[in-house]
């Protein structure tokens, strides 16, 4: 498998960083109901996210400039996107994320995954990661039961 480099996101990578997110939640979360057309999530990133927030990805190839296969978002202290191609989980590009996250927040994160979740929950509970808030979903766009996470160091 090709090396992969951790970089941030430019506005050229915004189709392809909506798109990982497209294919991951559709693999993770085959049972939530996305609340977004594919169009209206590839919007989002292009004209919300990149712009807005510091945003990496894991880009395959030579300095990271192939491929885009993972996407990790910092809205201040809070880890609000991690998401990866459904054939890079496994290989460590999560734990690279995890650890960057840490770097660029050493005071703390929080995150918020779906109950249904499991895998992500047992991710995050493996990086030091506590659940600390459990809700019933009405607070979130998909109406799924969620739990809210924090990294304290």
């Amino acid at each position: 498998m090709a090396q992969v480099v951790l970089r941030r996101a430019t506005g050229a990578d915004a189709r392809a960083v909506a798109d990982v997110w497209l294919r991951s939640f559709t693999a993770a979360l085959p049972t939530v109901v996305r609340p977004h057309s594919d169009e209206e999530v590839r919007a989002y990133f292009r004209d919300v996210v990149l712009p807005a927030a510091e945003t990496w990805v894991a880009g395959a190839g030579p300095a990271g400039g192939g491929a885009v296969v993972g996407v990790m978002v910092l809205e201040g202290d809070e880890l609000s996107q991690l998401y990866l191609a459904p054939d890079r989980r496994g290989h460590g590009i999560g734990d690279r994320f995890v650890r960057l996250a840490k770097e660029r927040r050493p005071r703390g994160l929080s995150l918020w995954t779906f109950q249904v979740n499991t895998p992500a929950r047992r991710f995050y509970e493996r990086h030091g990661f506590a659940a600390v808030e459990w809700t019933d979903g009405s607070g979130n766009e998909e109406r799924e039961p969620d739990v809210r996470y924090e990294w304290r160091p």
